[in-house]
């Protein structure tokens, strides 16, 4: 049976629409700096370069990515720094359990640039980023260290009944 397919157009990664997700760092200059920090419940904050490849996920037939399995950390927030191509990333809050295709839609996709920061608030669910062409996409990454101990996720066609279709 073939998956039912929700088509999600990734929009611009502001602080205002990222905020249920998490939030973006600002100048040390700004007035906002320090309001939201980093938290690493085990104490093992970890700095290193990632990357996801094209080849790791699945594409609709009109080449859009599908996002079909999110995951999410509940012991540590998590901050990435998009390092040299465009992107997609889709967040939905900590609380969804997705029990129910109603809750495909607290799914919000983003399109990210070169020198796009963010930063994940414990228990967000979340998927890529994914580069949007050919190049793997390389990402500054700064998690706990044991991450994979921390690595809950959620497969959408199973829990909500359908995947989502990002439209970059």
């Amino acid at each position: 049976m073939p998956a039912t397919v929700v088509p999600r157009n990734a929009q611009p990664l502001t602080a205002e629409s990222f905020a249920p997700f998490g939030w973006l760092p600002v100048a040390d200059t700004d007035p906002g700096d320090g309001t939201q920090t980093l938290h690493f419940e085990w104490a093992d904050p970890h700095l290193n370069v990632i990357g996801h490849r094209p080849d790791e996920i699945d594409y609709a037939d009109n080449g859009a990515p599908l996002c079909t399995v999110l995951y999410r950390h509940a012991t540590h927030t998590q901050a990435l720094l998009v390092l040299n191509v465009d992107a997609v990333v889709a967040c939905a809050p900590a609380g969804v359990g997705f029990s129910a295709p109603s809750d495909l839609e607290t799914i919000v996709a983003f399109r990210l640039r070169p020198l796009d920061a963010f930063v994940l608030h414990r228990g967000t669910w979340h998927w890529g980023p994914f580069p949007l062409g050919t190049e793997p996409v390389q990402l500054l990454n700064v998690q706990g260290l044991r991450y994979a101990e921390d690595n809950d996720s959620v497969d959408l066609l199973d829990r909500a009944g359908a995947v989502l279709e990002v439209v970059a």
